[in-house]
Order: structure tokens, then C-alpha cells, then sequence
């Protein structure tokens, strides 16, 4: 055999590992949260999100099953957290840093391929979004919760987020620091959160 043909093949079995690896941690986590796996890619949202009040913030849920293979938050990103996917394996973006004060609409779409929610916690003023205790169930601590997105193409509470799916939740928010997280088990440790200042 060549050289050549022996790197190709080299890299041709690496691409098939790094692929199955992905397919067995969608399932592992999708496991962990009850549910069946499903390796498909969702993009965009088959929801009809209504006419929100106040400023609208955009939150695309995402994890590796779905759009996150390459780049810095890929499979390989972060270290192993309580038996978790490392974090970076999955990612939680707003559209937008900062808002007025008032009435905020939060609309999560969830392009990932496992299900996943929002909610929305006050920050301390010295506390770092990502930092949160992970206790049982491997769930952050949400009794301070403001609200959540959590009802596939509803607004409110639910069972959580379809992939291909949207839910919303409008809030009154006063000026301060907010975390922005996905609080199903193992999400948050996986990279699902983000902040959001209101002025």
C-alpha cells in the first residue's frame, strides 16, 4: 500500500469515529432525559411564534446531533463534567447582549435534535454565567427562576422543546444581570447558557 492511500484511510476511519461518537452521545444524553434519540438535523422552526410584547430576544438551542459539529464548541471542546458531555457539546446563543427594561419576549428555537428548554435566572453581581452548582439530577438550582420556554410551539411551562420547534415566554424584567440556560439534565454543564444585561 502507498502512503497516500494508507493517510487516506487513516482519515476516513477517524471522520467514522468522530461520526459514531456524535450519534452515541445525542443518544446518551437524549437517554438521560427519557427520551427516544433522533439523529435528524432540524433547521429553522415549524412553529407560528404570535406577536410578542416588548423587546423580542432570539435563542437558538442547539447541540452536536444538530449543527454543532466543527469549530471550537465541537465534540472535542471542554472537559468532562459529572459523567456529562463536555461542555461546548451543546450551546445556547442570543441574538442580542443587552435590552431596555420591561416587557422582554424570549423565543427559543431549538435547531438541535433532542429536546431542550430556556429559562431565565437573576445573576449576582460577581457571579459568571456558567459558574451555577450542578446538583442532583444533574440540574442547576432554578427556584429563582423568573420564567421559562419550555412548551413546544406554545408560550410557558412544558415538557420541553421539540427539535425543529419554538416556544416563547414574555417577562417584565427589571435592570440587572440575567443567566439564560437550558436546565435539562446535563445541559447546562454541556455549554447551554448565556447572559443577558438589562438596562
Amino acid at each position: 500500500m502507498s502512503r497516500n492511500t494508507l493517510i487516506a484511510t487513516a482519515i476516513a476511519g477517524a471522520v467514522a469515529t468522530i461520526v459514531g461518537l456524535t450519534g452515541l452521545s445525542v443518544g446518551a444524553v437524549s437517554a438521560m432525559n427519557g427520551g427516544t434519540p433522533d439523529f435528524g438535523t432540524a433547521g429553522g422552526s415549524s412553529c407560528t411564534t404570535p406577536q410578542l410584547a416588548g423587546t423580542v430576544v432570539n435563542v437558538s438551542l442547539r447541540n452536536m446531533g444538530g449543527s454543532m459539529m466543527g469549530g471550537n464548541n465541537g465534540m472535542m471542546g471542554g472537559n468532562t463534567r459529572n459523567g456529562m458531555m463536555p461542555r461546548g457539546a451543546m450551546n445556547l446563543s442570543l441574538d442580542r447582549s443587552s435590552v431596555s427594561s420591561g416587557a422582554v419576549s424570549f423565543v427559543a428555537t431549538n435547531s438541535g435534535s433532542i429536546s431542550h428548554e430556556l429559562v431565565i435566572l437573576p445573576l449576582a453581581d460577581s457571579q459568571v454565567a456558567g459558574s451555577r452548582s450542578i446538583s442532583g439530577g444533574n440540574k442547576v438550582d432554578e427556584t429563582a427562576s423568573l420564567g421559562e420556554a419550555s412548551a413546544t410551539c406554545n408560550a410557558g411551562e412544558g415538557t420541553g422543546i421539540a427539535p425543529g420547534s419554538a416556544g416563547w415566554v414574555t417577562l417584565d424584567l427589571a435592570p440587572g444581570r440575567y443567566e439564560v440556560i437550558c436546565n435539562l439534565p446535563g445541559h447546562y454543564a454541556a455549554g447551554m447558557y448565556g447572559e443577558l444585561t438589562v438596562s
